[in-house]
């Protein structure tokens, strides 16, 4: 990756989402005190004190959704062969981890019970903050990587 510095954005946004799979699937295997501790609502964490399968569905969908967006991260940064729509899908998931850290935040801000069905979150805590910063984190090092790789206009 050397001489070429929009591949390390790519890369260390691909980390981020591989970790954020394997805590979603980590949830999986803790149970019901995990799925809590990760902001899963409330519904999702009875359900699988209840032994219910809802739960692991979804977090495995969602850890092999953060596996198929950190593969195209590492086709970005030239890790794994170039996969199909490489810009496209990038500049897609950059917009929409920045959406989703700043949109949470907005959104509790004006109604703080308003995401209380998506995550166990009655306004801004820790766990939105902490969130938010990871998918501000993937999009921005995205976002960087994309015009770095491309030299796309600089955000002013």
């Amino acid at each position: 990756m050397t001489g070429r510095p929009g591949k390390r954005w790519f890369a260390a946004s691909a980390v981020l989402l591989v970790l954020l799979g394997l805590a979603h699937v980590a949830a999986i295997f803790g149970g019901a005190n995990w799925y809590a501790s990760l902001g899963a609502p409330d519904d999702i964490v009875r359900m699988a004190r209840a032994g219910k399968r809802f739960p692991e569905t979804v977090s495995l969908l969602i850890a092999l959704v953060c596996l198929l967006w950190a593969s195209y991260a590492f086709s970005g940064a030239g890790l794994v062969r170039r996969l199909p729509l490489l810009r496209t899908v990038l500049a897609l998931l950059a917009a929409g981890m920045i959406a989703r850290a700043v949109g949470f935040i907005a959104v509790l801000a004006v109604s703080p019970n308003a995401l209380a069905l998506v995550c166990n979150c009655r306004g801004i805590d820790a766990m939105v903050i902490t969130t938010s910063a990871i998918c501000l984190a993937i999009g921005a090092g995205i976002t960087v990587g994309l015009q770095r790789e491309w030299h796309l206009p600089k955000l002013k």
